[in-house]
């Protein structure tokens, strides 16, 4: 069994089919079906069900890829403490929420500082950037926090304002069971607050709208399809045209932080160590 198999048997296990894990691989579909069939053979086991739409994991296969993603993981892990130099380089994979108003600031400042830095950028939800972070799919990210985690550190990025949006001037709270709520899925922060808030008003909202785009739930308001909660940044813009309108709710509710993340036990790279350092530069100046 060599590494190549282990990267051969997980690339079909995410993929779901040998044609796309050898287009992914750069191998020959012929060569990935030898591989996966000596690997089951040496094992004695069935890895895969066969079936016109693609290749899925037997029970025993699950089992496998538990101890594959560990097993690559830590190599990767190995490569890049003896490969990792003093001068910030590779990838840099990081995970934000959508409406980080700093991050423009602090990716520039941290390309301008160190250009050899390839920063991959992915953007999700609090909740499922969290879970890839705990899975090394990303190496860090900008959630909604604060969180408790044992396995996660966190630093602070900003804190701010939270507003109703409403395409009408005047606003009551009754509004809630007149007026759908246009809302990220579950998993968002600003929803949360939002929820909790009507909860505790002991409000029941007519209609949830989940749309996945900032950009689509501000225009929907601004259309008087209904009402949203963001941070007062996203929707400076809107607010100073008049096409919508903001109003604060109470201070229990109204603000929220976001925090960047990283799993404690990752080792610490020099282009995280450096991109941490710009992070707490622009808190630092944001605190002034």
């Amino acid at each position: 069994m060599e590494l190549r198999d282990l990267q051969i048997f997980q690339s079909v296990a995410d993929q779901g089919s040998v044609s796309s894990a050898a287009k992914e691989l750069n191998y020959v579909q012929s060569n990935v079906t030898a591989r996966i069939k000596q690997l089951e053979n040496e094992l004695k086991t069935p890895l895969f069900y066969r079936h016109k739409r693609g290749m899925t994991l037997t029970a025993e296969g699950r089992k496998m890829l538990v101890y594959v993603n560990k097993i690559l993981q830590d190599v990767d892990e190995l490569k890049r403490v003896f490969l990792d130099n003093e001068t910030p380089s590779g990838i840099l994979k990081i995970g934000t929420v959508e409406t980080v108003s700093t991050l423009p600031t602090i990716l520039s400042s941290y390309y301008k500082s160190y250009p050899n830095v390839d920063l991959s950028l992915q953007a999700g939800l609090t909740e499922e950037l969290i879970r890839e972070v705990l899975n090394h799919q990303l190496d860090g990210a900008f959630i909604s926090g604060p969180i408790k985690h044992p396995l996660i550190e966190q630093y602070d990025v900003s804190t701010e304002k939270l507003m109703l949006v409403t395409q009408n001037k005047a606003f009551h709270i009754e509004e809630f069971t007149t007026t759908p709520l246009l809302v990220f899925n579950q998993g968002c922060g600003y929803r949360s607050k939002l929820e909790r808030w009507l909860k505790d008003e002991g409000l029941l909202p007519k209609r949830i709208m989940e749309f996945n785009i900032l950009e689509t739930i501000l225009n929907s308001v601004a259309l008087g399809l209904g009402i949203t909660l963001v941070p007062q940044s996203a929707v400076h813009h809107l607010s100073r045209a008049g096409k919508v309108h903001c109003h604060a709710i109470p201070e229990k509710y109204g603000s929220i932080s976001t925090v960047f993340i990283r799993r404690k036990d990752s080792y610490m790279t020099n282009s995280m160590r450096s991109f941490l350092k710009t992070i707490e530069e622009h808190h630092h100046i944001n605190m002034l």
